[in-house]
């Protein structure tokens, strides 16, 4: 009204929401005039997107809710119907994309993928690497960082260090320098598998003080509370 661009009011918003409906004549349940607030728009919208599929987690983004259960609160609609519709556009989405992504797997299929995790199990527990794929390692498994050395084979690893340590020595008494830099390689990465196994050992002995306190300690803070302040 005065020429500079600024943004409405709550209250022009409101007095300009009256005038629209009170000129349109819809009436409520009781024939009296329709009366919206201008967060009802919010509502409204929110319970629209996802009645006609908007996920809910994309609804909380735009709705600005920290919390998804404060978007369900605002669509106005059922549970059911919410979990419908993101159904929907799961559907939508699946359709997309080729037909064989969702295909049921062959008894061929399956039989490989679980051999795949009986071929991970290793004298020294088992191998960390991905789903079908191949050792880099050339199944150096001392070397592997994926190796996941279970406690049981601790003394196993030990074996290993000092064989290692004394192939180490064999070698330099027979000049063998050529087999040197591999064995030292090993020997690094078998010490530093078991110093990580020792800690792992170390922490699932160790005792949580969980500050529970002693029967002395409540004895003495029951008789403190109990006993009559002193006169002055």
């Amino acid at each position: 009204m005065s020429g500079y661009p600024r943004p409405l009011s709550a209250a022009s918003i409101r007095r300009g929401l009256d005038a629209t409906l009170l000129a349109s004549g819809l009436v409520d349940s009781v024939g009296e005039p329709l009366i919206f607030q201008p967060h009802d728009f919010r509502r409204i919208f929110i319970t629209d997107s996802i009645l006609n599929g908007l996920p809910l987690h994309i609804a909380q983004v735009i709705a600005g809710h920290d919390h998804i259960g404060t978007t369900m609160g605002y669509a106005a609609i059922y549970p059911t119907d919410a979990i419908e519709a993101h159904r929907a556009f799961i559907a939508r989405r699946r359709a997309l994309r080729p037909v064989e992504k969702y295909r049921t797997v062959t008894a061929e299929e399956w039989d490989e993928f679980l051999g795949h995790f009986e071929r991970r199990k290793l004298a020294l527990g088992d191998c960390g690497r991905a789903y079908g794929t191949d050792c880099a390692h050339e199944h150096a498994c001392v070397r592997c960082p994926v190796l996941i050395v279970h406690a049981t084979e601790r003394p196993r690893l030990v074996e290993i260090r000092d064989n290692l340590l004394a192939r180490i020595l064999e070698a330099e008494r027979e000049g063998w320098l050529g087999e040197i830099e591999g064995l030292q390689s090993s020997l690094t990465h078998a010490e530093e598998k078991l110093a990580q196994l020792d800690a792992q050992i170390a922490r699932k002995q160790e005792a949580v003080d969980l500050g529970i306190p002693t029967l002395r300690e409540i004895v003495a803070r029951t008789t403190a509370v109990a006993a009559p302040p002193e006169p002055s």
